[in-house]
């Protein structure tokens, strides 16, 4: 499908690794400007070159100031911001019960604040452009998932209504505004690669119990329904959580 992305450009945050580089690679593939974020300067810069013609911008985007600052010198070098990805995140967290008030700010932090500093920061810019934004989620948000950390599911349940309530203020200057919530996906140095590694047949059983195509899901499977969700060929769409999980959610 063509998706006539060719000539926009975008700004994908936790982009060195994973979901976030696939992402990265796939605008690039039809014909976005990309610029890359993440925190560590060495990986970014690493991704960048393997990528060509993407830019980095280095910064941690859970700080209300160095998102502002990320996207200031990412619409500076691109000339203009018209997709904006917002892919930090992390389940790694205390298992449920054990949860502390120092546990609950680092995981709202990098799943929740992260998100919402970008969106604020960018939204003159996308403004502009009519631009878009495209959060990445977990289903861990949208049901209670057996071992997943309370504090990464509260978070990610935040960043739902988050969406959900800001696509209106956001439609009203022209922005759209999804989020996608991935299940299983795996990836080099992912918390599924590490449980492969560990329990491989472990892991088999609970796919074939828990998740009807009883598969893990690949990063270029969920950057094929964020960069459909940046095209205009996704131009009424707004506001929405989009589950990609191989049929695990039940609800």
């Amino acid at each position: 499908m063509e998706l006539e992305l060719s000539g926009k450009t975008a700004l994908v945050t936790g982009s060195s690794r994973g979901i976030g580089r696939a992402i990265a690679e796939a605008l690039q593939a039809e014909g976005c400007r990309v610029a890359l974020n993440a925190r560590n300067a060495a990986d970014l810069e690493a991704t960048a070159r393997e990528l060509d013609s993407a830019v980095a911008v280095v910064g941690d985007v859970a700080c209300a100031e160095d998102a502002r600052r990320v996207v200031g010198e990412a619409t500076a070098i691109l000339g203009r911001l018209d997709i904006l990805v917002c892919n930090v995140g992390s389940g790694r967290s205390v298992a449920p019960g054990n949860e502390t008030p120092e546990e609950w700010q680092r995981v709202f932090a990098i799943n929740l604040w992260s998100a919402t500093n970008m969106v604020e920061a960018a939204r003159g810019a996308l403004a502009d452009t009519r631009g878009v934004v495209v959060c990445i989620s977990s289903i861990c948000g949208l049901e209670v998932v057996a071992g997943a950390p309370v504090t990464y599911s509260a978070a990610k349940a935040a960043l739902h209504a988050y969406v959900r309530g800001i696509a209106r203020p956001l439609g009203a200057q022209g922005v759209r505004i999804n989020a996608i919530a991935p299940g299983n996906i795996l990836f080099e140095g992912s918390v599924w690669d590490r449980k492969m590694a560990e329990d491989a047949a472990g892991v088999q059983q609970m796919l074939e119990r828990d998740v009807a195509l009883a598969r893990l899901g690949t990063p270029q499977e969920v950057a094929g329904l964020a960069i459909y969700l940046a095209s205009p060929r996704a131009g009424f769409a707004t506001g929405g959580v989009w589950r990609l999980d191989g049929g695990q959610v039940h609800t």
